[in-house]
């Protein structure tokens, strides 16, 4: 379900993707009075959405709650200001909150206004990839702001990804839990958000292993690793800790949900937020694990990659002492003197070269048992 202080100014913002989701399959026609953004608008009493022969704006959905009861859901997809506007006058919502809910990129957080509650939630969402790379998109986030109030339900939703059109129909498909109002549609929307996080914490844990495999192989003819990319670990790390951007601020706001009484909160759903409460920590504790271990994997790799240099800077050196035998001894040799030792003997030449070669191959084989080569 579903920081590294110091990285803060590198991790990527979230990136809304363009608008793809117009009105709910319910609706076949638009009211012209009714703001592009909304997604869905229906009113439910007794956990049944009452049908309408045309599309319910916001006003006409209000004016049929206040005088039959029930509640009315209103989903949007990253409305502008001034669609926002009528919508936050018809149910009376707080200025602030209306201002972060259009600005978006909020961090999660649950508020109290007057007689609302607003939630932030971001979605998170695993981006597949056939390999990992320096430049690989891991995860991609979203927000769900909430608006919860005694007879209404505002979702406010930003990013390609987290429709909650399917969260809609398993609701409509489950009347009882319905009926409890829009406290059930927020406790359901969590859920959805922090199983998300699971499914995306699942697949994180596969690209950790995928590197952590690469960086702790052998090496060519079982010697000591050269390590992978540090780019691609760093990367990775950065994509965790926007996860945990995610997962770390909501855990206070699920726990007061789940513990402390609230007006607006049916206290039979409250139970259920304690579920939701008990995922985000688990997720929290697996994402704070990855960038611990990348942490590891990243300092591992570097000490291999060390390694590997100096083991290149023996073999070198080792080399380099093979070929000063024979450099020393030509040198002396090709020194311009008429009287040098050996230089008229008939054998000279021969006994010099054996003499030169049977020195390197000492020196090979003594740095060889050494482990220099």
């Amino acid at each position: 379900m579903s920081m590294i202080r110091d990285l803060r100014a590198v991790v990527r913002p979230s990136r809304p993707a363009p608008r793809t989701e117009t009105m709910s399959a319910y609706d076949t026609t638009r009211d012209p009075a009714t703001p592009s953004a909304i997604v869905d608008c229906a009113v439910y009493r007794d956990g049944t959405r009452v049908e309408s022969d045309k599309p319910l704006g916001p006003q006409e959905a209000m004016r049929q709650v206040r005088r039959d009861g029930g509640f009315v859901w209103i989903g949007l997809h990253e409305p502008t200001e001034a669609e926002f506007a009528g919508i936050a006058g018809v149910f009376g919502l707080h200025p602030l909150a209306v201002e972060d809910a259009v600005q978006a990129h909020q961090r999660p957080k649950l508020e109290r206004y007057d007689d609302s509650l607003f939630t932030v939630f971001k979605t998170i969402h695993y981006v597949e990839h056939d390999r990992l790379t320096a430049n690989s998109e891991v995860v991609e986030t979203g927000e769900v702001m909430c608006f919860t109030g005694r007879d209404f339900f505002i979702t406010v939703r930003h990013g390609g990804q987290g429709s909650l059109r399917a969260l809609r129909h398993r609701l409509q498909d489950d009347p009882e839990l319905l009926a409890k109002g829009p406290s059930a549609v927020l406790h359901a929307i969590a859920d959805h958000v922090v199983d998300g996080y699971l499914a995306v914490a699942d697949a994180v844990q596969d690209d950790i292993d995928e590197v952590e495999t690469e960086v702790f192989s052998p090496g060519r003819n079982g010697g000591v690793s050269r390590g992978v990319d540090s780019a691609r670990i760093y990367q990775l790390k950065r994509e965790v800790l926007e996860f945990k951007r995610a997962v770390a601020p909501l855990l206070r706001p699920m726990q007061l949900l789940s513990e402390r009484p609230m007006r607006l909160i049916d206290p039979d759903i409250q139970k259920y937020f304690r579920d939701v409460a008990d995922h985000v920590a688990r997720v929290h504790e697996q994402v704070v694990g990855f960038d611990e271990l990348l942490n590891s994997i990243l300092q591992a790799n570097l000490a291999q990659a060390s390694v590997a240099q100096n083991e290149d800077m023996r073999k070198i050196t080792a080399w380099a002492a093979i070929i000063a035998v024979p450099t020393m001894v030509c040198g002396v040799y090709g020194m311009n003197f008429k009287y040098m030792p050996e230089t008229h003997w008939r054998y000279g030449y021969p006994v010099v070269m054996g003499i030169t070669a049977a020195l390197c191959l000492a020196i090979h084989r003594t740095l060889k048992r050494n482990g220099w080569l």
